[in-house]
């Protein structure tokens, strides 16, 4: 999941009608990956119109709090999921469906844990509000073998800070996919945003 793309879009979509063009414009600006966000009612509908209409990209669900939110977003066609945070019934959910996840962590105990349930890549979330860059070149050191995909207040002016440490793989970002942007049925705007940001990496 890391290599799929130097950034990874992380949406809130609330109308799940803009799903796929939404999928489709990343898609044409270099971008094969989004994270929709379980964060609206719209969000599992918009998964099932991406994973059945734009195969091409690879589609996960952002946001998983609870265990429930697992599964209904592997029957919904999530290829792979992602949380903010953990806790061990939400784990176990995460290992139910048999998807690849990337679980949230922001301190280095929380690191360490999710590293002895042999996880090695993880979300580092809040990552500006958590410490940014400078916490995670001193996380590098005393455990090099896990890589993050930092999320949480990244900007395309950041986010080549974060992608030129050796732990990370990639980011997330929010501003590829603009809720203006979204409501205006702006795709071009969104194609522009994904090409640019398909050559931070």
């Amino acid at each position: 999941m890391l290599a799929l793309s130097p950034v990874i879009p992380v949406v809130v979509v609330d109308d799940a009608d803009h799903a796929v063009p939404l999928a489709q414009a990343l898609l044409r600006g270099g971008v094969r990956v989004i994270e929709l966000t379980l964060r609206t009612p719209a969000a599992l509908a918009a998964i099932e119109n991406v994973a059945r209409e734009v195969p091409d990209i690879v589609i996960g669900a952002g946001t998983v709090t609870a265990p429930e939110h697992a599964e209904q977003a592997a029957k919904a066609g999530a290829a792979f999921l992602v949380t903010p945070g953990t806790t061990e019934r939400v784990l176990d959910a995460a290992d139910a469906t048999g998807l690849p996840y990337l679980p949230g962590a922001a301190t280095v105990s929380e690191v360490m844990r999710l590293a002895e349930r042999g996880l090695s890549a993880l979300k580092f979330f809040p990552a500006e509000a958590a410490g940014g860059v400078d916490y995670l070149k001193s996380i590098g050191g005393p455990i090099p073998h896990v890589r993050f995909c930092p999320t949480g207040g990244i900007t395309p002016q950041t986010a080549p800070n974060y992608l030129k440490l050796p732990n990370v793989g990639c980011v997330g970002g929010s501003w590829l996919a603009p809720k203006d942007a979204l409501q205006a049925g702006d795709w071009d705007r969104i194609e522009t945003l994904a090409r640019e940001a398909s050559q931070l990496g």
